[in-house]
């Protein structure tokens, strides 16, 4: 028993590196979805051009060898060293925010086309045609595909014990070679970590969506009501 609490002390160590890399990848992954997604339905090609060379790029590419480019190639190339943690969330928003553009993109192309129309009838500019009538109604759409953008993004956070940031993952394979016989103490006890994690991003995400939908008039009671409509127009 003294090797096992020993053994969650130490895993439990890096669940702060854990955090500090899920949170700083999500923050970029937001930014960056935002931005690419938008670009790729700008009417200007060269802006969707690059946009689509972003995407195609970080989705088409391996993320193991997208960390090895940043913190070991990148500083051959420019003389300069990224610490670990930094080039663990840079590389966790590029590669997901890659993906998130889709998400964007989609759900922006989701919103029907009488909303566009009607925003134009009322002479909106076209940057308030996006903020007050496009995102909020695309806004909701988003969030489902996104919350599991950041389940996967905190999985691939065990990616950055090949740079040695401390987290979790690094911190059960340090332990596996001296305590060998308890492998399985080590590896239930990150499994058990990063699924609390994976529950607290889906409790807010979920959350978030209820806020959203209430916002938009998309209240539960609203959804029920429509039911019973169409099953008692079934049973007719």
């Amino acid at each position: 028993m003294s090797n096992v609490s020993h053994i969650v002390a130490s895993i439990l160590d890096g669940l702060v590196a854990t955090a500090e890399a899920a949170l700083g990848g999500i923050a970029l992954t937001v930014v960056l979805s935002l931005v690419a997604g938008l670009a790729l339905l700008s009417p200007r090609w060269p802006v969707r051009a690059v946009a689509r060379v972003y995407v195609e790029v970080f989705r088409g590419t391996s993320e193991v060898v997208q960390l090895f480019w940043l913190y070991f190639v990148l500083p051959v190339l420019v003389g300069f060293q990224l610490v670990p943690m930094f080039a663990g969330i840079l590389v966790l928003g590029l590669n997901h925010g890659a993906y998130g553009a889709e998400v964007v993109r989609g759900a922006v192309q989701s919103v029907p086309r009488a909303q566009h129309e009607g925003a134009l009838a009322l002479n909106l500019s076209p940057a308030q045609r996006m903020t007050r009538v496009i995102l909020p109604q695309a806004f909701v759409e988003m969030l489902p595909p996104f919350n599991n953008l950041f389940i996967q993004l905190l999985k691939s956070t065990a990616l950055l014990s090949f740079i040695s940031a401390g987290e979790i993952a690094e911190r059960g394979e340090l332990l596996r070679p001296v305590f060998g016989a308890d492998i399985g103490w080590i590896y239930g006890t990150e499994l058990v970590l990063y699924l609390l994690l994976a529950v607290v991003i889906t409790t807010g995400m979920r959350a978030l969506e209820r806020w959203a939908a209430r916002r938009l008039g998309r209240t539960p009671s609203a959804r029920r009501t429509r039911v019973p409509l169409t099953e008692a127009g079934g049973a007719g």
